[in-house]
């Protein structure tokens, strides 16, 4: 499987991003790692190898991307006004100059994102924030409300990230187009959180799918279970 080790470098962070490509041609397929994961947590783990076959035989080029939760949600050193501002510009990166970079490069309109945990917030926040730019939303075990990271701070920049709040008030016909997947399990940490948002999603006439597996836990055996299975099912 081709492999492939890129520094991005992004105006808005002012940084270097470093990113794990695999695959040489496919659909793009953004994915974004857990908790204060880096770039090659993915491959670490074996959710890369899980889809293995799928990327060899064309059907996906994924990229995995780092986080920076260090300095965003994550960063207990910071006002929580500024963790807010920090994630902003991670997600003026994805999707002013990333994104666009990735449609360029695999030509096509819109991409796939997807995450397990955090990462499925990752996913979640930026493909219902910015429909236009994504096909499809694969989250394995995610959880959508950010408000227990910003230690009671709140304004609009915390609502327009924190889905399960900016949803109920969005219009569903701007997500015709996406295809949705939430996955979770009986045993899952974050499942009350995706029964929570598939019933803003059905409450907003947004087609997505629940699958909620048996009797698995919020850990990698589970993600590396559902991830080639909803990458097979989803194109």
């Amino acid at each position: 499987m081709e492999e492939k080790h890129i520094k991005y470098y992004s105006h808005h962070l002012d940084r270097d991003v470093d990113m794990l490509v695999y695959g040489n041609w496919g659909y793009p397929l953004l994915l974004f790692p857990t908790t204060l994961g880096k770039y090659y947590q993915a491959k670490d783990m074996g959710l890369i190898e899980s889809a293995r076959g799928l990327v060899e035989s064309g059907k996906y080029k994924i990229y995995c991307i780092d986080s920076i939760d260090a300095d965003s949600w994550y960063a207990k050193h910071l006002n929580p006004q500024y963790r807010v501002l920090n994630h902003i510009q991670y997600d003026k990166f994805l999707n002013n100059e990333l994104v666009p970079f990735i449609r360029s490069e695999c030509h096509v309109d819109r991409i796939g994102v997807a995450g397990c945990s955090f990462g499925g917030f990752h996913a979640a926040n930026f493909a219902f924030k910015h429909p236009e730019q994504v096909a499809y939303m694969i989250s394995m075990s995610g959880a959508f409300d950010i408000r227990s990271f910003t230690d009671g701070f709140y304004d609009d920049t915390v609502y327009f990230n924190n889905p399960i709040d900016f949803m109920p008030n969005e219009q569903g016909w701007r997500y015709g187009h996406m295809k949705i997947v939430l996955g979770t399990s009986d045993w899952d940490i974050c499942l009350d959180s995706n029964l929570k948002m598939s019933k803003i999603l059905n409450d907003q006439g947004i087609e997505h799918w629940l699958d909620i597996r048996g009797w698995e836990k919020h850990d990698w055996p589970l993600w590396n279970r559902m991830f080639p299975d909803y990458l097979s099912r989803i194109m």
